[in-house]
């Protein structure tokens, strides 16, 4: 049997010539496409070509962005070298330890935005960028409860990025983060703002709020490196990695960082109010959320005063549970910290507490934090 199968011309898909095959032993079942003259419906790469470049371009594009970004920011990042005073170190052994972490410019003449547990304690900053210029660094401003420092390079002319406006923010939207992961200079990953709203606990114990959570890759050097949007503005300053996992990384919002840098240029440290008090969060019995009409299922049991504390001047004691504060709901410890903010120190505020099965206002006045 002779069968004719077509050969499409590389040009215009004509058929330009037959080729025989015969077959000698036992009919075969051959697949073949019969063609007009013309281009074949069948080999028309038009759509998926077009498809191709589609995605091309917006890869390019993402590319691109990623590029800009990192080509305008680069140059205001900072790589940290600190040494720090080791713990029980005797005179006849070497120095403290060194450690490095990364921090962002956000004034010409040399103000740095880092993580505290970075320059925290450091007896020694050297700060260099991209370029290869170094410059001796002080701390000016350390806020543990925020995990948030400003330190102050001996530079001028330098170049800076500015803070977003975290608030903005929408989960899925493009996360840079630029740092210096173990000591290499100047390492870009990108990712997405995977979640909005985190809390965070510091070093000092206190809750970080508002902390942005993104897939950009942290790790250890990382730290007080800025995380940018598309456009290279700062949208969260990078300060945790939870190591066992992969993905999980955090950045305090640049909305409370705008604030905290704000205070710790101008005061060297943020304010915060404190009562004296040790104490933990307890379930309240249902039969006094019945009785007392509390729109509280929690409380604050006080389990020790400070001697002379503002708690024990205002007649607290040890076994009571504080429910409210200036008239809002206390369920948690970390909702008397957020309470206790600058506004209320050396200021009388009124506090509902149970006392022996009853309601019972205290008024107390807020000292310092120190």
């Amino acid at each position: 049997m002779l069968l004719r199968q077509p050969l499409v011309s590389k040009m215009s898909g004509s058929v330009e010539r037959f080729t025989s095959v015969k077959n000698k032993t036992t009919p075969v079942m051959i697949q073949q496409h019969i063609f007009a003259e013309g281009t074949s419906v069948n080999t028309d790469t038009r759509p998926y070509q077009q498809t191709i470049i589609e995605e091309a371009a917006l890869l390019d594009a993402y590319s691109r962005t990623v590029i800009g970004v990192t080509q305008r920011v680069s140059n205001a990042v900072v790589h940290l070298k600190v040494e720090k005073k080791q713990q029980g170190r005797r005179p006849a052994q070497p120095q403290g330890t060194a450690g490095t972490g990364s921090g962002f410019i956000i004034s010409s003449d040399g103000f740095v935005v880092t993580n505290s547990h970075v320059v925290s304690g450091a007896e020694r900053i050297e700060g260099t960028l991209q370029d290869g210029r170094t410059f001796q660094a002080q701390v000016v401003g350390d806020d543990p409860a925020t995990d948030l420092a400003v330190v102050k390079m001996d530079g001028e002319n330098l170049a800076t990025v500015t803070f977003g406006e975290s608030r903005r923010l929408q989960v899925g939207q493009i996360a840079i983060a630029i740092g210096n992961p173990f000591g290499f200079q100047y390492s870009v990953t990108a990712g997405v703002v995977s979640a909005l709203g985190r809390t965070l606990r510091s070093q000092s114990g206190r809750l970080i709020d508002d902390v942005i959570q993104t897939d950009a890759a942290l790790n250890p050097g990382n730290s007080g490196g800025p995380l940018v949007d598309s456009y290279g503005n700062v949208i969260g300053v990078n300060t945790a990695v939870i190591l066992p996992a992969q993905g999980l990384c955090f950045a305090v919002a640049s909305d409370l960082a705008k604030f905290v840098v704000g205070k710790l240029i101008l005061e060297g440290r943020v304010r915060r109010g404190f009562i004296g008090v040790g104490a933990q969060t307890v379930p309240l019995p249902p039969k006094w959320l019945n009785t007392l009409q509390l729109d509280t299922k929690g409380g604050i049991q006080i389990q020790s005063l400070e001697n002379g504390g503002p708690a024990a001047l205002a007649d607290l004691r040890a076994g009571d549970v504080i429910v409210q504060f200036e008239g809002k709901p206390m369920d948690s410890i970390d909702a008397l910290h957020k309470a206790l903010d600058e506004e209320t120190i050396g200021r009388p505020v009124n506090l509902w507490v149970l006392r022996d099965g009853g309601l019972k206002r205290m008024t107390v006045v807020p000292g310092e934090l120190k």
